[in-house]
């Protein structure tokens, strides 16, 4: 069993950089693949970007957001930059007990609260 707890949302203009975090529970987070989701008010939830074991990276948004993770503090993280309003969303962190993540939010069992990111134009 994971639990998990994002924080660091929060309102910023275009342009502007966010970090988000994603503090999980239990003994066994470096042998989950994590991901980061979004949901836009009426959009269907999207993928963000992962990090599996290995730390390989994948990503859908390319070159503005940084997926890392640290195994000793049970986190993982989602760095934004060069945000825009489109980028506006409320964010998931996800965990899959697997070797490797997918971009499919039903391959994901464990699913933190949320924490929202609004972009000002």
């Amino acid at each position: 069993q994971v639990q998990l707890a994002e924080s660091g949302g929060g309102l910023v203009q275009a342009g502007g950089s966010l970090s988000l975090s994603c503090a999980a529970s239990g003994r066994t987070f470096s042998s989950y693949a994590m991901a980061w989701f979004r949901q836009a008010p009426g959009k269907e939830r999207e993928f963000v970007a992962g990090i599996d074991v290995s730390h390989n990276t994948y990503y859908s948004v390319k070159g503005r957001f940084t997926i890392s993770r640290d195994n000793a503090k049970n986190t993982v993280y989602l760095q934004m930059n060069s945000l825009k309003p489109e980028d506006t969303a409320v964010y998931y962190c996800a965990a899959r007990s697997a070797y490797i993540g997918t971009m499919q939010p039903n391959d994901y069992y464990y699913w933190g609260q949320g924490t929202r990111v609004t972009v000002s134009s």
